[in-house]
């Protein structure tokens, strides 16, 4: 029986890339579960409602806001039914479900509370209905299709109520999102994963760019600087950080609590505690020694270090060291309660300790300086300023806030307020003040709307030629420039849809938002530039943002994207501070164009090329440098087109430094050690080969010559085993040092074993044929990505070699390798990761797939004594290796 009616279908052709995903839905629904990333601009809607058509069940479709729960029901309309009327058996109502139910996430939850939930939660009666209701009605329906759209909205409480209805009713479940919650924590990723299933499918922002759906654009990034007062602040609060360090460098009470603690009298008594503990204990350790005091041979016995080396006490062991005094362990510092609650309060009262976390550089006090800094007020002027210079008339600015900061209004015949907050209205009196260009300003928020004086007529006809009645507006008071418009529940909705029009036609060039009304659904498909001057949003709302911008308008082919996002840089701070972390954080979940010489497609910071700053005076030169590629957008477009010439597919590769390889050079080591030694087994060989030709020599005039030449026989014999012996010793040697050389060929040879093991887990099911392991090593950074599977193996392959080359955690098994500099012997290890260590017969297949192509290695289980002693040590030395960080990187490639 067909569910939907025979002629419902989608009117149009379908992109290739498009139609490449639906060859495969098969494939992709082998576990009921479809889940697909996709830039905006991708046709995701579309794409979900085939798929609702082809399962050809009932469905229960779910969106983030009721916009976009409006546009899921029209364009279903539009595109497949080729009708304007919403047929009756399409519910926006989940009380009342349809053979199509669209609703919001909100809406599920709230409709799913008690009766006396919902008044508590609304301070309203409501008759509610239970979630066992919806569940009931959906059954009685028969709705066996969900889809999720921006599927990463998961609110605990709404996360409940979908992973409830999943369960009662398993349905298949199809997924959508432009951005997956790559900054959530472990375990919320692991509840995404649970409800959505695991990626299946990216559609790339390369694919979308060869296909003309979205426009040519570029990341810009501007850097500012604190003010004075802001300055001051940070200098203060380094200085006290800095008094802070002093101060528990004399503290006595710590150190004879140290000494007293039972780990660092009786430390072989406690070697389980220093096991679950061990950066708490190296930080006494460190300290202990910081303060003079010799710590026993026994320490270095338990973590392994020869050299007895102890690092020196920084602020990193600092904030080691008080977690573990105020946090970690309450029973054995219980004589000093009153010392570390007057510590803790210190800590609190400054800034240091928030809740259960201490952090000197890292917290929220030091952080919301950079982030709110108004600099950044500075910033947007000047960008604004000079995107206006390029573009004139043309310019489509949109710039996004996180506050409205009414207050910086003022209802006086001038506004002198101190601009000392972001905030959409502190930017826009910021351009309104230092405005000698004339650029078209306006303001769109929720409760606040200012337009240009000028646009009173296109508002005027917008509102006639939409049937809005009833909009009344009054000029702003301190400048008649600009009118105020006065909103009421009746007209907010539509003011929305009027302002981005008068916005679209050029009667405002710039416009001040927050990200609450013109983040997720808000379309504006003529903006040009945007500035994200947002710092408390997630990655994924400022993905969503910044797809705002790269959209490409039918009615101007020509259209470029600039997008500035702005730092706030700590001169303070040895890595550029806080802002400087986010922003590189931030850049790793979009991929976009590079500024180097070999124009590249990737995800990562570095592709714009911006120099280390040392000095905070290079900050002008390198912001004249990002207005020159902001000034370029024909080359923007041709840099585009060369980049995307040179790939045809968005590859995930992991990025390893190989400061993070230590293990590879102490083979490689081992290795010149052993051709040595068979080099030298070669040259007495051959000495012993040679023999019978020096012994006839020196012996031909002698009498005993038949026995010399039978003892030279027996050499001869002996010389000629050897030199097989050492010969082919010396090859496999050689062999092994060439790979261990090559840092690309040995992370391939990694990637190898990983691979062989995937297959037999039924992780990757893809033909042998039609994969491969494609490594390479660029300077001091090694690289490597599975070639063919589907993106779900690629990802798991990703995730499991990076298991491997990390530093060692809490694997199940290890795997040892012997090795030798000439008498030096250093054993290395490598974690088995846990999907081949969940039994034994799987870490054996594991082990001897190692031994085979990389190196003969022996499996240690490490839940035996001996085994957590041996896992003690590689923490121990996990933890004082601060290396780089190991990346995961998309490449546009061949």
């Amino acid at each position: 029986m067909t569910v939907f009616p025979a002629d419902t279908q989608f009117k149009y052709s379908w992109r290739s890339y498009q139609k490449r995903f639906l060859d495969h839905l098969d494939d992709f629904l082998n576990d009921r579960h479809l889940h697909v990333t996709a830039p905006p601009g991708s046709g995701k809607t579309v794409l979900g409602l085939e798929v609702m058509l082809r399962l050809n069940k009932p469905a229960l479709i779910v969106a983030p806001t009721l916009a976009i729960r409006n546009q899921w029901v029209q364009r279903f309309c539009e595109l497949f039914l080729d009708t304007e009327t919403v047929p009756d058996w399409i519910s926006t109502d989940i009380k009342n479900p349809g053979i199509i139910t669209v609703t919001t996430y909100q809406g599920i939850h709230a409709a799913s509370l008690r009766p006396e939930e919902n008044e508590t939660k609304t301070g309203k009666k409501s008759s509610g209905n239970s979630l066992s209701e919806i569940i009931r009605k959906l059954q009685k329906q028969k709705v066996k299709t969900f889809i999720f759209d921006e599927a990463h909205h998961l609110q605990n409480a709404w996360w409940r109520s979908l992973m409830e209805l999943k369960t009662v009713i398993n349905p298949t479940i199809v997924s959508l999102t432009a951005t997956p919650p790559f900054d959530v924590s472990g375990n919320e990723w692991q509840k995404y994963i649970q409800l959505n299933g695991p990626v299946d499918a990216e559609i790339s922002v390369p694919e979308l760019m060869i296909e003309g759906d979205l426009c040519p654009h570029q990341d810009l990034v501007y850097f500012t600087l604190p003010s004075h007062e802001e300055q001051k602040e940070i200098e203060h609060y380094h200085g006290q950080a800095d008094l802070f360090f002093k101060e528990i460098g004399n503290d006595d009470t710590l150190l004879n609590a140290l000494e007293e603690h039972p780990v660092y009298q009786k430390p072989m008594e406690n070697l389980e505690w220093i096991y679950e503990n061990i950066s708490s204990y190296t930080s006494g350790l460190i300290y202990l020694n910081f303060r003079g005091k010799k710590n026993d041979e026994v320490h270095f016995e338990i973590i392994g270090d020869q050299h007895q080396y102890i690092p020196e006490f920084d602020f990193f062991w600092l904030e080691e060291l008080l977690d573990f005094y105020l946090v970690v362990d309450e029973i054995n510092f219980k004589n000093q309660e009153e010392h570390r609650t007057a510590l803790g309060n210190k800590l609190k009262r400054q800034g240091f300790l928030e809740r259960t976390t201490v952090s000197f550089f890292n917290n929220k006090n030091l952080n919301h300086i950079l982030n709110s800094s108004i600099g950044k007020l500075e910033g947007i002027r000047d960008i604004a300023e000079f995107e206006f210079s390029v573009l004139r008339e043309d310019l489509k600015m949109v710039i996004l806030t996180d506050f409205i900061k009414k207050e910086y209004l003022s209802t006086g015949i001038e506004n002198n307020l101190r601009l000392d907050k972001i905030g959409a209205i502190p930017i826009f009196e910021r351009l309104r003040r230092d405005n000698s260009q004339n650029k078209k300003i306006g303001v769109l928020t929720g409760s606040i709307v200012i337009i240009p004086a000028s646009a009173k007529e296109k508002l005027n006809e917008l509102c006639v030629r939409k049937g809005v009645a009833e909009i009344s507006w009054s000029p702003v008071s301190y400048d008649k420039n600009y009118i105020q418009i006065n909103l009421t529940e009746q007209t907010r909705h539509d003011i929305v849809h009027i302002i981005t029009e008068i916005f679209q036609q050029g009667d405002i060039q710039v416009l001040v938002g927050t990200k609450a009304l013109l983040g997720e659904g808000w379309d504006a498909p003529k903006m040009n530039t945007l500035i994200l001057a947002s710092f408390v949003s997630s990655f994924v709302l400022s993905n969503q943002m910044r797809g705002r911008v790269i959209r490409t308008d039918k009615d101007n082919v020509q259209k470029t994207g600039n997008i500035w996002h702005l730092v706030c840089f700590d001169p303070q701070a040895d890595n550029g501070g806080h802002d400087m972390d986010m922003i590189k954080k931030r850049f790793k979940t979009f991929v976009g164009i590079s500024t180097h010489q070999e124009t590249s497609i990737e995800n990562n910071f570095e592709r714009l090329h911006i120099k280390t700053i040392e000095k905070q005076d290079e900050i002008p030169a390198i912001n004249e440098e990002s207005f020159a590629w902001a000034k370029n957008r024909t080359g923007m477009s041709q840099r585009w087109k060369s980049a995307l010439d040179k790939g045809n597919i968005l590859v995930e590769e992991i990025k390893v430094p190989s400061s993070d390889m230590s293990g590879m050079k102490d083979m490689k080591m081992s290795y010149i050690g052993k051709m040595t030694t068979n080099l030298s087994g070669i040259m007495i060989s051959s000495v012993l080969l040679f023999w019978q030709d020096l012994l006839l020599g020196i012996l031909k005039n002698m009498d005993a010559i038949d026995s010399a030449r039978s003892f030279s026989w027996a050499i001869f014999l002996f010389g000629a085993l050897g030199l097989l012996m050492y010969g082919g010793k010396f090859y496999r040697a050689l062999r092994q040092y060439l790979r261990y050389k090559n840092m690309g060929g040995y992370i391939g040879l990694i990637g190898e074993v990983v691979l062989k093991s995937l297959r037999y887990e039924r992780i990757i099911t893809t033909p042998p044929e039609k994969m491969k392991v494609v490594s390479s090593a660029i300077k001091n950074e090694m690289f490597c990505y599975l070639e063919g599977g589907s993106h779900y193996e690629k990802s798991r392959f990703i995730q499991v070699l990076e298991e491997i080359v990390s530093k060692v955690d809490n694997p199940r098994y290890l795997l040892k390798q012997k090795g030798r500099f000439f008498f030096m012997k250093r054993d290395i290890y490598y974690p088995v990761p846990e999907i081949c260590a969940r039994n034994k017969k799987s870490a054996e297949l594991f082990a001897e797939t190692w031994s085979e192509k990389i190196e003969k290695s022996e499996l240690i289980f490490t839940r035996t004594i001996e085994g957590r002693r041996i896992l003690l040590k590689l923490r121990f030395q996990s933890l004082l290796k601060r290396n780089a960080r190991i990346e995961h990187l998309h490449k546009w490639t061949r």
